[in-house]
């Protein structure tokens, strides 16, 4: 603080304007080791509306726990948050053994909180229960030494009989670097794709500046690959033996160009193979070994089918498919390395129909949307929830059919009877488009069925 700067304050002001614990989270943001402390004002406003964001998100918490999913905690993304919450218990302990105040609270606090941001985005199946609840408690002893009443609170809130005072450090378990490690490779794709997908929307250059954008595509092609291209698996190698010979290091460029210059089946990729060493150089000093390492520690592929759900929704797209790039050509190929997914983008055709509810007094309107060649009735539904906000949770949408397609629209639907002349559409049930005539039937159990041009849709 100076009084130069305007941001001179007494104690009993600081109290008065920012409140105890928020204050205290200041102090603590302001800085460590034996640098000049830096309060902003700013921070501090920040860091009360954070803390009053976490306590009503408590609250929220504990009104809507019975929404929460019960069960086995043992998707992919539990597994994830799991393992965050041990690497932060541990981070934060660190950080407080060595009295580097700004450390615990980014690790405590700001990093741990991301991480139950990530979780609520990437579970699509939903929260679980008791996750969420064992995430509250040990936010609650992380931040306790830098905010303790507001801890204490939160502690309350918890339906704690004792004191927070009381309470013991949390234990961390194991934490799963690999499994920490796939988990960013997942952030990192669906990054990788929002930006793919952006610039594929961007309309071609024209001279003449008249070109049109594509259309928004429909489909997704993700090709992974098991192994690098030659030219990039024979620099990795070399990369790898002058690492392991001279304890950790790498020599300058000319003797590495040297020596790759002399390997014949690099001749053609000499332009390529010099920036591509200059990149895991670089990756090297941030990650370390592991970079030189010819395969991945995890299965990209399985990673990705995991969460193709949060994949699809996250790029408002029908589908995504997941294949080896050893299935695709030659440039995809080359393209195309562990860890650094390729990515193709199209449209597929499809056939409008009406989907109409027939419910009173719910706010769900007629929709129209395209069928595809071989939709299922779940790719329709999330295609309908997409279009139509108002649908949260899937698992509640009835899918139907009319029992005469001509007449039935055509029918006024009775109150209280709205399933009436109605079939339900199975899981088992695929869709099936004729381009030519604009039509759609579907296949049930080996059954072919005409379903005209509309569907019903009931949130039950």
């Amino acid at each position: 603080m100076s009084k130069s700067t305007g941001n001179f304050l007494t104690l009993s002001q600081a109290i008065g304007k920012f409140s105890a614990d928020g204050m205290r989270m200041a102090l603590a943001d302001a800085g460590d080791t034996v640098e000049d402390a830096n309060f902003v004002e700013a921070m501090a406003d920040a860091g009360i509306l954070r803390l009053y964001t976490w306590v009503e998100w408590v609250k929220e918490m504990i009104a809507n726990q019975n929404n929460l999913r019960v069960g086995p905690a043992d998707s992919f993304n539990d597994r994830v948050f799991v393992s965050d919450m041990n690497a932060g218990i541990l981070r934060t302990e660190q950080h407080y053994d060595r009295m580097m105040y700004k450390e615990a609270l980014k690790s405590g606090f700001f990093e741990f909180q991301a991480a139950k941001d990530k979780y609520r985005e990437l579970a699509i199946e939903g929260m679980h229960r008791d996750l969420v609840f064992q995430f509250i408690e040990r936010q609650t002893l992380l931040l306790a030494p830098i905010c303790p009443h507001l801890c204490e609170y939160t502690w309350s809130l918890l339906g704690k009989t004792t004191s927070l005072m009381k309470a013991s450090w949390p234990v961390a378990g194991p934490v799963d670097e690999i499994l920490m490690r796939s988990s960013q490779y997942l952030m990192e794709t669906a990054h990788d794709l929002r930006l793919r997908l952006k610039a594929y929307l961007q309309p071609p250059k024209s001279k003449k500046g008249d070109a049109k954008p594509p259309g928004k595509p429909s489909h997704c092609t993700v090709y992974v690959a098991k192994t690098y291209p030659p030219w990039q698996h024979s620099a990795l190698s070399l990369l790898g033996k002058y690492y392991k010979s001279s304890n950790g290091s790498l020599p300058d460029n000319k003797v590495i160009a040297g020596e790759l210059g002399a390997m014949p089946e690099l001749k053609k990729y000499m332009k390529r193979v010099m920036p591509f060493v200059a990149m895991i150089k670089e990756n090297l000093e941030k990650s370390g070994p592991r970079v030189l390492d010819l395969e991945l520690e995890f299965d990209e592929r399985a990673v990705l089918l995991e969460n193709i759900v949060y994949l699809t929704n996250s790029l408002e797209l029908d589908q995504i498919d997941v294949v080896f790039a050893s299935e695709a050509d030659d440039k995809i190929k080359e393209d195309c390395c562990p860890g650094k997914p390729f990515s193709v983008f199209r449209s597929e055709p499809g056939v409008s129909v009406s989907l109409v509810n027939p419910q009173p007094a719910n706010g769900l309107f007629t929709t129209r949307i395209d069928i595809r060649q071989g939709d299922s009735r779940d790719s329709i539904v999330r295609r309908l929830a997409k279009v139509n906000r108002f649908i949260k949770d899937l698992s509640k949408v009835k899918l139907m059919r009319y029992e005469d397609p001509l007449l039935g629209p055509r029918r006024v639907p009775i109150l209280g009877r709205e399933e009436q002349g109605k079939l339900p559409i199975s899981d088992k049930s695929t869709f099936h488009i004729n381009l030519q005539d604009k039509k759609v039937h579907m296949t049930d159990n080996g059954l072919k069925v005409d379903i005209g041009d509309t569907l019903v849709y009931l949130v039950q």
